[in-house]
């Protein structure tokens, strides 16, 4: 999964920028952090959540965009948004009321105060989950059954917390101890039990539609009021690993609706993973984007155009 570094998480209290905002032709929004996919501005008191088209593996940002990527990342967590209203409240005021420039692929919301941890939900073995798993036998402290293959399906889906590493670190995974120790008992619970109600959720929808959610990673964050919210994106491409059900077999590789494209092109090019990177082929470019809209079109059941 990749996730835009938690970008969110860079403008809570204390929390990193990526400098000093610029003002330029947008007037009174102010640009405060550029991530490798997100760029978040302020509008007053909310915030402006713009997902590009850029598209970045191994923590490096590939020069070839993905046409409509950020459209369809946007258009999609708001569609999830909507899913899980029910189980936890989000951040999003409007998708309509943001700059011009920004239509279509921006989210204005609300800041929150992100909490140190990354939110992770497994209900398959595979990534780096399936690499932990074959050196000890668990994933982030949660022990599994010996014997597990890739994308082996585990007895229940299983909290699985990272680290929210600094930009350019790679993120470690946690136990629930050490989410205990960051944040306290009460609230690593919430943590825990807000991401698997709501990787339930999407994996239940997801499967009504023949697309099996092999994991996912969410953000949440404390809203002025105290209240625990849903924040960045939900449920996406780009932090979510989507199956066909129709063809999964656990034991090899599966066909994914996202990125992993990308990034098996990249291993096989020869690219060392430091940048820069290399041009990214025009057919796979296209197999890329042909993959964010077929898992957009089967999710919400509406045409692409």
């Amino acid at each position: 999964m990749s996730t835009g570094r938690g970008l969110l998480a860079a403008l809570a209290p204390g929390g990193r920028t990526g400098g000093p905002g610029t003002r330029g032709v947008l007037g009174r929004v102010e640009l405060l952090h550029s991530g490798k996919v997100r760029d978040v501005y302020t509008d007053g008191d909310d915030l402006i959540l713009v997902a590009s088209d850029r598209i970045s593996v191994y923590d490096v940002v590939l020069p070839t965009p993905i046409p409509d990527k950020g459209r369809l990342l946007t258009a999609l967590s708001l569609w999830w948004f909507e899913q899980l209203a029910d189980l936890v409240p989000n951040h999003v005021i409007s998708a309509t009321e943001v700059p011009a420039e920004f239509a279509g692929r921006a989210i204005r919301c609300r800041r929150l105060d992100m909490v140190p941890v990354e939110c992770v939900a497994r209900g398959y073995l595979t990534g780096g989950g399936r690499t932990e798993y074959e050196r000890t036998g668990a994933v982030s402290g949660v022990p599994l059954p010996r014997g597990l293959v890739e994308a082996s399906i585990l007895p229940e889906p299983i909290f699985t917390p990272s680290t929210k590493a600094p930009a350019g670190e790679h993120d470690e995974p946690i136990t629930f101890a050490e989410v205990v120790d960051k944040v306290g008992a009460e609230t690593a619970e919430r943590l825990r039990q807000i991401t698997l109600d709501v990787y339930r959720r999407g994996a239940e929808l997801a499967a009504d539609r023949g697309i099996l959610v092999a994991d996912t990673k969410i953000e949440l964050g404390w809203a002025a009021d105290g209240t625990l919210v849903l924040g960045d994106e939900v449920l996406t491409s780009d932090s979510s690993r989507y199956w066909p059900a129709e063809s999964y077999q656990p034991g090899r590789t599966q066909f994914s609706y996202d990125k992993q494209y990308v990034r098996d092109w990249a291993t096989g090019s020869g690219w060392n993973k430091q940048p820069p990177a290399p041009e990214v082929p025009a057919d796979v470019v296209e197999a890329t984007r042909a993959r964010y809209v077929d898992v957009y079109e089967r999710l919400t059941g509406e045409r692409w155009s």
